[in-house]
């Protein structure tokens, strides 16, 4: 490219500010140092002026290059605050050079011949955010008082968010009450409105940080007790709330948020959906969707992959294929989300087609998708497949995580290869988890193989000593091989250990209302109804022919109160509330917190059939589509 450059002549203002304009309007780091290269050869490279803004665009602009910055900065005879400002706050900025960022304002401070000011901690702060380093941090702050920036409110606020970052909420308390002392920040009236919105930030800040440290409840009184909110408040509360599993208070917050007339923007849209998915509240999923595209928000990778995961995870796997589709398609984590949908819903040969196209376009796989992929294999009992892709995984470079080694573990034991699945776990070169010992013993319980499933339970005692999982599971493992003295020693132990088990769950959105069912619960206002539909399903289901499978209930009871539990799992109370809350032929989709058991997989199966409809069940593991009497998943989940 030929850049017209100007002549060299005297420096005057006018001069001055072509030279600036020149620097300006440079689109690359080629046509940056062809400038430089010009006011090197016509000695008008160390105007201070002209100087600092060569510094400032190869530090901070699109095409930024850090070293040609430093070597700038080198050549700058006497550099003012606001040159070592820019290079201290691009290096901060930079994902590998916080650290350098630190090193640099150590060389300004030691230097001695220009002073911090209030442009220079921010930056400063932000790196020891960043690395989490709070001695540092304390260090820093040690300077900040004693070259009198204290009071700056733009400083206190990255000193706070700095103190939170670093995990120390204690000393984080110390300087927010002290920075509000004096503010009534619940007042309805404050007259210095920038007084106003630096309050603000500093109760996001802290709100942020009780998030991270998982105190959800000191974080909810902040946030009450705030007066004026910004976006950003909201945004910390509902991530908070969906990100530590309180799905239905995110969800509640953000119908709040929108009768406060306040507009959610694409960080909200970001947090709340993951809730949505986890509820299967699709309803509010779509309005979400359609919010976006009405207000513009560009659906990017992130926003994107958020919708791709709530819709396959709200049971409708085709919508979640079309967003999908419509997406750019760029980024690993895109392609992750409709994998890791397509899976969940037993739909291996999609994934595997889906993962070939992903290759094709020139993305290349992460960790991550190989986990969606061998999940795959697990629901689809594909195990030579899934040993395939495990080893083509580790080939290729990747070191497996625990998620991998519990895909497969899982996959082995569902496939009844219960000895080759313990001997994974014992010779895995990382430290096994709770997790993939439940896999284990998980498929202990269906092939009902009380060795190994004894010794995994014994092994998931000693890691989640509190943990109800492996106290049920043994005792059900007990149970079916008809031991009722090791199942009450099992529950005696339970009982002194103050353990219970977690109780069955189902939740189901009628007409963008979440409504939530325990098992045997009787507490909905329409539960005499709930009531006669679940013996019209169960006169229904025996006039087919149908007998419950009592087997399913581990319990040392007669046949006809086993029957009698049967009847009220949460799936099929909600179920039945979905029956008498619809029109006929109207589709049912239900979130269940555990594994659906074989009694209600067969029941399921046979209502679809009788009252025509489509039930949709996502439970711990994967999903199941009943129609015409039959279930995706073949039967083998």
């Amino acid at each position: 490219m030929n850049i017209p450059l100007l002549h060299p002549k005297t420096s005057t203002p006018h001069h001055s500010q072509l030279l600036l304009t020149q620097i300006r309007t440079c689109q690359s780091m080629q046509e940056l140092k062809q400038v430089h290269a010009f006011l090197i050869k016509t000695a008008q490279n160390h105007e201070p002026v002209v100087a600092t803004e060569l510094l400032r665009h190869s530090a901070t602009s699109d095409f930024r290059d850090i070293d040609y910055a430093l070597l700038l900065f080198d050549e700058m005879p006497e550099p003012d605050c606001f040159a070592w400002n820019t290079l201290i706050r691009a290096l901060a900025e930079t994902h590998d050079r916080p650290l350098h960022a630190l090193l640099f304002f150590c060389n300004m401070v030691s230097d001695g011949m220009v002073e911090p000011n209030r442009f220079t901690f921010p930056s400063v702060l932000k790196a020891c955010s960043v690395l989490t380093r709070l001695e540092e941090g304390k260090q820093v702050h040690g300077l900040v008082v004693k070259f009198g920036f204290s009071g700056d409110e733009f400083v206190v606020s990255n000193l706070l968010r700095m103190y939170v970052m670093c995990g120390n909420m204690e000393d984080s308390h110390v300087l927010f009450r002290r920075s509000v002392d004096g503010v009534d920040y619940m007042n309805k009236v404050m007259r210095d409105k920038r007084r106003e919105e630096g309050i603000v930030v500093l109760c996001n800040v802290m709100v942020d940080g009780y998030v991270r440290v998982g105190n959800l409840t000191a974080a909810r009184e902040l946030f009450d007790k705030m007066h004026k909110r910004s976006v950003v408040s909201w945004n910390a509360m509902i991530s908070g709330y969906a990100q530590n599993g309180y799905f239905l208070e995110a969800i509640e917050l953000f119908h709040r948020m929108q009768m406060e007339d306040l507009l959610p923007n694409r960080v909200t849209l970001v947090s709340v959906l993951p809730a949505i998915s986890r509820l299967g509240a699709i309803e509010l999923g779509k309005w979400v969707h359609l919010y976006a595209e009405r207000n513009k928000i560009k659906i990017d990778d992130a926003l994107g992959s958020a919708l791709v995961d709530m819709y396959a995870k709200c049971g409708s796997i085709g919508k979640a294929v079309q967003v999908f589709e419509s997406l750019p398609k760029s980024n690993v984590i895109t392609w992750n989300a409709i994998l890791g949908g397509l899976a969940m819903h037993g739909k291996a040969k999609d994934v595997f087609d889906f993962f070939v196209r992903m290759e094709r376009s020139g993305i290349s796989p992460s960790d991550v998708t190989y986990i969606a992929i061998l999940s795959a294999c697990s629901h689809a009992g594909l195990v030579d497949k899934g040993r395939s892709y495990f080893n083509r995984m580790v080939n290729v470079g990747f070191v497996p995580r625990i998620e991998h080694y519990g895909c497969m573990v899982d996959l082995l034991g569902r496939a009844g290869y219960l000895e080759e699945a313990k001997e994974l776990i014992l010779n895995m070169p990382i430290k096994s988890d709770d997790v993939i010992w439940k896999a284990l013993l998980g498929a202990c319980k269906l092939h009902k193989n009380v060795e190994i499933g004894r010794r995994a339970a014994e092994v998931l005692m000693q890691l989640a000593p509190h943990d109800s999982g492996a106290y049920v599971a043994i005792s059900n493992i007990y149970a079916s091989s008809g031991d009722w003295d090791a199942v009450a020693e099992v529950r005696l132990m339970m009982k002194d250990l103050d353990i219970r088990k977690d109780p069955g769950c189902s939740w189901i959105e009628i007409d963008g209302v979440i409504h939530e069912f325990l098992v045997e619960d009787d507490s909905h206002p329409s539960a005499k109804e709930i009531h006669s539909m679940l013996e019209e399903i169960s006169n229904k289901l025996n006039f087919e022919g149908y007998r419950p499978d009592t087997t399913q209930v581990l319990l040392k009871m007669d046949e006809t109160h086993k029957e009698s539990v049967l009847h009220y799992h949460s799936e099929k109370i909600a179920v039945a509330f979905g029956l008498i809350s619809t029109t006929p032929k109207t589709p049912l989709q239900i979130v269940k917190n555990l594994r659906i058991c074989e009694d209600c997989h067969s029941s399921m199966k046979l209502i679809s059939k009788i009252y025509n409809r489509k039930i949709t069940i996502r439970d711990r593991k994967r999903f199941h589509h009943f129609e015409h009497g039959s279930c995706s998943c073949m039967d083998y989940w």
